[in-house]
């Protein structure tokens, strides 16, 4: 897959748990394990972006007499959900008349 669609997918996965209520980073990882595989090193730089792009906010919370940093998904992160499906409606029309294409052969 290219690495820029990859990228964005990963963006809108993130925000999507957010979207299911507040969450941390390994539990981020464990929602997404059954759909796309995830590692710390790839989700950390992500959260930071998004939260620099305003489409999450971060706070800690006291668990186990440890701060966790906790995410949660701003108005500006529903706003890029939705704008991705808007998106991916358009790439789905794209797929079928690539994939009819291929079929014709």
């Amino acid at each position: 897959m290219n690495p820029q669609m990859k990228k964005g997918l990963l963006d809108v996965c993130v925000l999507s748990v957010l979207s299911r209520g507040d969450s941390y980073g390994y539990k981020i990882i464990k929602d997404l394990s059954d759909y796309i595989k995830l590692s710390e090193s790839t989700l950390y730089p992500i959260l930071r972006r998004l939260e620099a792009s305003d489409c999450l906010m971060v706070y800690t919370v006291e668990h186990n007499s440890r701060l966790r940093k906790m995410y949660k998904l701003t108005e500006t992160g529903k706003t890029q959900i939705r704008e991705f499906l808007t998106g991916w409606e358009e790439i789905e029309i794209i797929y079928r008349y690539i994939k009819e294409g291929l079929e014709h052969e």
